[in-house]
């Protein structure tokens, strides 16, 4: 197995005993890189979080994917530092897609509006065939979409199925995979 310093020079040289982060790349994707996390990511070590993602957006792994199935807690800090890692991702063609995420972990992403920006999949599988796939699948061709809020008329930009708070009347909606639209 590789350590983490095959894959990214020198990213054990820093530590944080709250968040262990480990690499794997992703076998037949030369710009893909699986992170394990494990522990949490709050407003004492997002900044930590953050430098060692950096590192590996650096070294030139741009499509990441999360395996948060040992991440126990996220706040609205840890939300930002995976919003900045977003965008330094999309810039350069890539994306991230978060894997066996908790539920309470997901909750948090649901309420702050964050799961309309990131693909949350139920298991590593399923996150892989995101990166691998290559037929384009009916969502990636519906999506993005832009919608309307059956409650409050605002129209809502959908990049993928999912349940979402309105922006604006803060109504839980959801959006299926064909793009459809309903309220709850």
């Amino acid at each position: 197995m590789e350590s983490n310093n095959s894959i990214v020079s020198g990213f054990d040289n820093d530590k944080d005993d709250s968040l262990k982060i480990t690499l794997k790349k992703i076998p037949g994707l030369s710009s893909g890189c699986m992170v394990d996390l494990e522990g949490y990511i709050d407003t004492y070590n997002s900044s930590f979080f953050q430098k060692q993602l950096t590192k590996v957006i650096g070294a030139g792994y741009f499509n990441l994917l999360f395996n948060c199935g040992g991440l126990s807690y996220v706040s609205s800090t840890g939300l930002g530092s995976f919003t900045i890692l977003l965008k330094m991702v999309k810039v350069k063609g890539g994306d991230i897609v978060l894997a066996a995420v908790q539920e309470k972990v997901s909750e948090v992403f649901q309420i702050l509006g964050f799961s309309q920006f990131f693909n949350l999949k139920t298991s590593v599988e399923e996150a892989l065939e995101f990166f691998t796939k290559e037929d384009g699948a009916a969502p990636s061709q519906i999506f993005p979409k832009a919608l309307t809020c059956p409650s409050c008329g605002k129209i809502v930009q959908a990049t993928r199925p999912g349940r979402f708070r309105c922006t604006n009347c803060k109504s839980i909606i959801t959006i299926t995979e064909q793009g459809g639209i309903t309220l709850g």
